[in-house]
């Protein structure tokens, strides 16, 4: 007779049933035995561990030497920037170091992937595009007082709020109206409306994009172009325009400081009529420069918000008051004290011209003109054109409404 089942291990049923709960906890499993490792093995390890620094060293040895040729490219057309300035002091030294980027980029030989500046220069000059850019800007502070912003009153005050607004949303508009990118659009209205490249370089760097996006390089250094060329045509055009409108020094110095992109532009447009009118489209620039702060932290927060834009490339979100940005703030608190005398803030204006200059020479040598007239060329003269035309008007209305 076979026997049950149940019955076919002699253990008894609960000896098996508690055996075998105990075995199967995972801490009464064994494992394998690991290999000892051998001394080769230990000293190989080791030898990987104490390598490594080394390796960190060499790489940042090799990045340090990688951005040398550019940044020494940099230094040449700034001082042939300031050699074009001494020469003919109409054109400001940061306008001349955009066109000197530009002419270096169209060399014979420059389209090469070989050659200077699209090649081995490339790295230092995307540095100091960037880098520098960012450093003129906090030392752009130092140009502004609280005390020169609340001594031109509060029409002035309201009349400058008033074209920024109006300049920066038509641009954007315009912008997209005819076909150019959210980005290029962005870029070119905050040029046109606060202080030109210094604007773009402000705001470029909160538009989560990675260090070495060619695309995204090529429609800053377009925008600063763009902005560069009005504002350099209007040292030529807004003096003759003066006497048809009708305007005394006061109203044109405003009309040009709330006008005009770039503080150097608004310094040789508006002397043209004096030290009077000198002094005011001085103060209303620098009121415009001191919206760069807010301009920056709303299009920080924007981008936080959209969809699709909420980080860069290394997976963060941009900041909403970049570094560079506190920094402008914190040198403009600075100048309010009154501490600084003549000769640092002197020292401290020929360092951030020379800052800036480095930077847009930078930032003009990654214009590429034929991709530029194939991509949109036409479309950024006239949003270039168009923004040109707005500013000036709303300027003008502003200039005779409050003054």
């Amino acid at each position: 007779m076979s026997c049950p089942q149940d019955h076919v291990y002699w253990a008894p049923p609960a000896r098996r049933t508690l055996r075998t709960v105990a075995l199967s906890r995972p801490e009464h499993r064994t494992s394998p035995r690991r290999a000892l490792p051998s001394a080769a093995s230990r000293e190989e390890r080791q030898g990987r561990q104490e390598g490594q620094p080394r390796r960190d060293r060499r790489d940042r040895r090799d990045r340090r030497g990688s951005v040398v040729p550019g940044l020494a490219l940099a230094a040449v057309g700034v001082a042939a920037a300031f050699g074009v300035h001494a020469l003919v002091p109409a054109v400001p030294m940061l306008t001349a170091a955009v066109v000197l980027g530009v002419v270096a980029a169209h060399l014979p030989g420059a389209a090469g992937g070989a050659a200077l500046v699209r090649g081995a220069a490339r790295p230092g000059l995307s540095m100091a595009g960037k880098r520098l850019m960012r450093l003129g800007i906090v030392l752009l502070g130092l140009k502004l007082s609280l005390g020169d912003v609340v001594g031109l009153g509060w029409q002035a005050l309201v009349m400058v709020v008033g074209v920024v607004l109006v300049t920066f949303f038509g641009t954007r508009w315009l912008g997209r109206r005819i076909g150019l990118s959210d980005d290029q659009a962005l870029l070119v209205a905050t040029g046109y409306s606060i202080c030109g490249a210094s604007a773009i370089g402000a705001v470029s760097g909160v538009l989560g994009k990675d260090d070495g996006d060619e695309r995204h390089e090529a429609e800053v250094a377009s925008s600063v172009a763009l902005v560069t060329l009005c504002g350099t045509l209007a040292i030529a055009v807004l003096p003759l325009l003066r006497t048809p409108l009708g305007l005394d020094a006061t109203e044109f110095g405003r009309w040009v400081g709330a006008g005009v992109h770039d503080v150097g532009q608004v310094v040789a447009t508006a002397q043209t009529a004096g030290p009077q009118a000198l002094t005011e489209a001085v103060l209303v620039k620098l009121i415009r420069v001191a919206m760069l702060a807010p301009l920056v932290a709303g299009v920080a927060l924007s981008r936080r918000r959209t969809p699709g834009h909420p980080v860069d490339g290394s997976g963060h979100r941009p900041a909403l008051l970049p570094l560079f940005v506190v920094g402008f703030l914190a040198t403009v608190a600075l100048r309010s004290t009154g501490i600084l005398g003549t000769a640092v803030l002197d020292a401290a204006d020929t360092t951030q011209q020379l800052l800036l200059a480095a930077a847009l020479f930078g930032l003009g040598s990654a214009v590429h003109l034929p991709t530029l007239a194939r991509s949109g060329g036409p479309r950024m003269a006239l949003l270039g054109l168009g923004s040109w035309l707005l500013i000036a008007a709303a300027a003008y209305a502003g200039v005779t409404l409050t003054t």
